[in-house]
Protein backbone atom coordinates (compact mmCIF):
# COMPACT_ATOMS: atom_id res chain seq x y z
CA UNK A 1 0.00 0.00 0.00
CA UNK A 2 2.83 2.51 0.83
CA UNK A 3 4.77 1.71 -2.53
CA UNK A 4 1.04 1.98 -3.84
CA UNK A 5 0.67 5.32 -2.74
CA UNK A 6 4.47 6.83 -3.49
CA UNK A 7 4.47 5.72 -6.76
CA UNK A 8 1.00 7.56 -7.21
CA UNK A 9 2.10 10.70 -5.60
CA UNK A 10 5.68 10.54 -7.91
CA UNK A 11 3.50 10.27 -10.89
CA UNK A 12 1.15 13.47 -9.79
CA UNK A 13 4.34 15.38 -8.93
CA UNK A 14 5.92 14.72 -12.24
CA UNK A 15 1.95 15.24 -14.29
CA UNK A 16 1.73 18.47 -12.46
CA UNK A 17 5.32 19.69 -13.83
CA UNK A 18 4.39 18.76 -17.22
CA UNK A 19 1.41 20.96 -16.63
CA UNK A 20 3.09 23.72 -15.30
CA UNK A 21 5.76 23.30 -18.83
CA UNK A 22 2.47 23.29 -21.21
CA UNK A 23 1.51 26.31 -19.73
CA UNK A 24 4.75 28.27 -19.91
CA UNK A 25 4.85 26.69 -23.51
CA UNK A 26 1.79 27.81 -24.61
CA UNK A 27 2.23 31.27 -22.96
CA UNK A 28 5.45 31.85 -24.38
CA UNK A 29 3.98 30.49 -27.84
CA UNK A 30 0.89 33.19 -27.44
CA UNK A 31 3.65 36.08 -26.81
CA UNK A 32 5.67 35.06 -29.41
CA UNK A 33 2.56 34.79 -32.14
CA UNK A 34 1.41 38.41 -30.32
CA UNK A 35 5.25 39.70 -31.01
CA UNK A 36 5.08 38.72 -34.82
CA UNK A 37 1.72 39.69 -35.31
CA UNK A 38 2.99 43.08 -33.93
CA UNK A 39 6.45 43.12 -36.00
CA UNK A 40 4.62 42.59 -39.56
CA UNK A 41 1.75 45.14 -38.99
CA UNK A 42 4.65 47.96 -38.12
CA UNK A 43 6.55 46.54 -40.88
CA UNK A 44 3.50 46.51 -43.45
CA UNK A 45 2.45 50.02 -42.34
CA UNK A 46 5.91 51.09 -43.32
CA UNK A 47 5.92 49.03 -46.72
CA UNK A 48 3.08 50.96 -47.41
CA UNK A 49 4.21 54.50 -46.69
CA UNK A 50 2.52 55.49 -44.40
CA UNK A 51 5.64 56.15 -41.98
CA UNK A 52 7.13 55.06 -39.06
CA UNK A 53 5.05 57.17 -36.06
CA UNK A 54 1.63 55.23 -37.49
CA UNK A 55 3.86 51.93 -37.67
CA UNK A 56 4.98 52.60 -33.78
CA UNK A 57 1.42 53.04 -32.31
CA UNK A 58 1.18 49.28 -32.66
CA UNK A 59 1.35 47.62 -29.16
CA UNK A 60 1.16 43.75 -27.87
CA UNK A 61 0.41 42.49 -24.62
CA UNK A 62 -0.33 38.73 -23.30
CA UNK A 63 -2.04 37.19 -20.79
CA UNK A 64 -1.00 34.43 -19.07
CA UNK A 65 -4.46 33.38 -17.43
CA UNK A 66 -4.23 29.72 -15.89
CA UNK A 67 -4.40 26.88 -17.49
CA UNK A 68 -3.81 26.70 -21.24
CA UNK A 69 -5.40 30.17 -21.97
CA UNK A 70 -3.35 32.54 -22.29
CA UNK A 71 -4.18 35.02 -25.11
CA UNK A 72 -2.17 38.00 -26.82
CA UNK A 73 -3.81 41.33 -27.65
CA UNK A 74 -2.49 43.36 -30.50
CA UNK A 75 -4.13 47.01 -30.82
CA UNK A 76 -3.08 50.28 -32.37
CA UNK A 77 -2.86 53.26 -31.00
CA UNK A 78 -4.50 55.14 -33.59
CA UNK A 79 -7.72 52.66 -34.43
CA UNK A 80 -9.49 55.40 -36.85
CA UNK A 81 -6.40 56.23 -39.17
CA UNK A 82 -5.50 51.94 -39.69
CA UNK A 83 -9.37 51.07 -39.94
CA UNK A 84 -9.67 53.90 -42.95
CA UNK A 85 -6.39 52.38 -44.84
CA UNK A 86 -7.32 48.73 -43.88
CA UNK A 87 -10.69 49.20 -45.52
CA UNK A 88 -10.27 52.02 -47.83
CA UNK A 89 -12.40 54.69 -48.11
CA UNK A 90 -13.92 57.46 -49.62
CA UNK A 91 -13.92 60.71 -47.91
CA UNK A 92 -16.30 63.50 -48.28
CA UNK A 93 -16.65 66.95 -47.11
CA UNK A 94 -18.93 67.48 -43.44
CA UNK A 95 -21.00 70.34 -44.92
CA UNK A 96 -21.70 68.22 -48.78
CA UNK A 97 -19.39 70.78 -50.94
CA UNK A 98 -16.23 70.85 -51.07
CA UNK A 99 -13.10 69.10 -49.64
CA UNK A 100 -10.01 71.28 -49.45
CA UNK A 101 -6.69 69.67 -49.83
CA UNK A 102 -3.74 71.96 -48.70
CA UNK A 103 -0.81 72.10 -51.36
CA UNK A 104 2.90 71.78 -50.65
CA UNK A 105 3.23 75.68 -50.52
CA UNK A 106 0.34 76.31 -48.16
CA UNK A 107 1.35 77.06 -44.69
CA UNK A 108 1.54 73.52 -42.34
CA UNK A 109 -0.96 76.04 -39.93
CA UNK A 110 -3.63 78.22 -39.33
CA UNK A 111 -4.66 80.94 -37.22
CA UNK A 112 -4.85 79.39 -33.57
CA UNK A 113 -1.73 76.84 -34.89
CA UNK A 114 -3.98 73.85 -35.67
CA UNK A 115 -4.00 72.27 -39.04
CA UNK A 116 -4.18 74.66 -42.14
CA UNK A 117 -8.10 75.13 -43.35
CA UNK A 118 -9.76 77.61 -45.42
CA UNK A 119 -11.43 78.69 -42.56
CA UNK A 120 -7.97 79.32 -40.68
CA UNK A 121 -6.13 80.34 -43.44
CA UNK A 122 -3.84 83.52 -42.40
CA UNK A 123 -5.17 86.07 -44.39
CA UNK A 124 -3.60 88.82 -42.52
CA UNK A 125 -0.49 87.54 -43.86
CA UNK A 126 -1.24 86.17 -47.56
CA UNK A 127 -4.29 88.08 -48.15
CA UNK A 128 -7.98 86.76 -48.94
CA UNK A 129 -8.51 83.27 -50.39
CA UNK A 130 -10.23 83.76 -54.30
CA UNK A 131 -12.00 80.79 -55.37
CA UNK A 132 -11.12 79.59 -58.94
CA UNK A 133 -13.61 77.22 -60.95
CA UNK A 134 -12.22 75.15 -63.55
CA UNK A 135 -14.72 73.02 -65.48
CA UNK A 136 -13.83 69.29 -65.65
CA UNK A 137 -11.10 69.86 -63.45
CA UNK A 138 -10.76 70.71 -59.24
CA UNK A 139 -11.20 73.95 -58.63
CA UNK A 140 -8.90 76.26 -56.66
CA UNK A 141 -8.57 78.22 -53.81
CA UNK A 142 -6.04 80.91 -54.30
CA UNK A 143 -3.93 83.67 -53.20
CA UNK A 144 -3.02 86.92 -55.07
CA UNK A 145 -0.20 89.30 -54.97
CA UNK A 146 2.09 87.12 -52.62
CA UNK A 147 5.96 87.31 -53.18
CA UNK A 148 7.66 83.71 -54.40
CA UNK A 149 11.32 83.67 -53.51
CA UNK A 150 13.31 82.97 -57.00
CA UNK A 151 15.77 80.99 -54.87
CA UNK A 152 13.58 79.20 -52.24
CA UNK A 153 10.06 78.93 -54.30
CA UNK A 154 8.79 79.60 -50.44
CA UNK A 155 6.02 82.19 -50.24
CA UNK A 156 6.41 85.24 -48.35
CA UNK A 157 3.90 87.57 -47.60
CA UNK A 158 1.50 89.70 -49.51
CA UNK A 159 2.87 92.13 -51.57
CA UNK A 160 2.16 96.11 -49.93
CA UNK A 161 0.54 98.39 -52.64
CA UNK A 162 -0.83 95.57 -54.92
CA UNK A 163 1.06 93.72 -57.27
CA UNK A 164 1.41 96.04 -59.96
CA UNK A 165 3.86 98.91 -60.58
CA UNK A 166 3.30 102.46 -61.38
CA UNK A 167 3.63 101.15 -65.57
CA UNK A 168 1.18 98.71 -64.96
CA UNK A 169 3.68 96.33 -65.05
CA UNK A 170 3.84 92.88 -62.61
CA UNK A 171 6.33 93.44 -60.24
CA UNK A 172 9.01 91.06 -60.08
CA UNK A 173 8.83 87.68 -57.56
CA UNK A 174 4.87 88.78 -57.08
CA UNK A 175 2.30 86.06 -58.38
CA UNK A 176 -0.99 83.87 -57.63
CA UNK A 177 -0.03 81.17 -56.30
CA UNK A 178 -2.62 78.16 -55.86
CA UNK A 179 -3.31 77.38 -51.33
CA UNK A 180 -6.01 74.71 -51.54
CA UNK A 181 -7.48 71.82 -53.93
CA UNK A 182 -10.88 71.47 -53.79
CA UNK A 183 -12.36 68.13 -54.86
CA UNK A 184 -15.65 66.69 -54.26
CA UNK A 185 -14.54 64.02 -52.43
CA UNK A 186 -11.24 61.68 -52.15
CA UNK A 187 -11.30 57.88 -52.57
CA UNK A 188 -8.47 56.28 -49.86
CA UNK A 189 -7.24 53.11 -51.13
CA UNK A 190 -6.90 49.95 -49.16
CA UNK A 191 -3.05 49.71 -48.33
CA UNK A 192 -3.26 47.44 -45.07
CA UNK A 193 -4.39 44.08 -45.11
CA UNK A 194 -4.62 43.40 -40.69
CA UNK A 195 -6.83 40.04 -41.14
CA UNK A 196 -4.08 38.41 -43.11
CA UNK A 197 -1.70 39.06 -41.08
CA UNK A 198 -3.53 37.75 -38.20
CA UNK A 199 -4.30 34.67 -39.90
CA UNK A 200 -1.07 34.03 -40.94
CA UNK A 201 -0.11 34.24 -37.07
CA UNK A 202 -2.70 32.24 -36.16
CA UNK A 203 -1.86 29.39 -38.16
CA UNK A 204 1.62 29.47 -37.01
CA UNK A 205 0.88 29.42 -33.21
CA UNK A 206 0.82 25.84 -32.45
CA UNK A 207 4.35 25.97 -33.62
CA UNK A 208 5.66 28.64 -31.48
CA UNK A 209 4.33 26.87 -28.84
CA UNK A 210 5.95 23.86 -29.42
CA UNK A 211 8.98 25.85 -29.72
CA UNK A 212 8.88 26.31 -26.00
CA UNK A 213 8.17 22.40 -25.20
CA UNK A 214 11.57 21.24 -23.10
CA UNK A 215 13.40 18.57 -25.83
CA UNK A 216 12.68 14.96 -24.30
Amino acid sequence: MKLAASIAGSMKADLKAELRQIEKAVTGGVKDAGDGLKGSLRRQVISAGLGTRLARTWRSRVYPNKGYDAASLVWSKAPQIVRTFDRGTVIKSKSGFWLAIPTAVAPKRGVGGKRITPSNFPEHRFGPLRFVYRRGQPSLLVVDGVRVSGKTGRVGRRAKGGSFTKTGRIKSGITTVVMFVMVPQVKIPKRLDVRRAAESWSRRTPHLIDRHMPSE
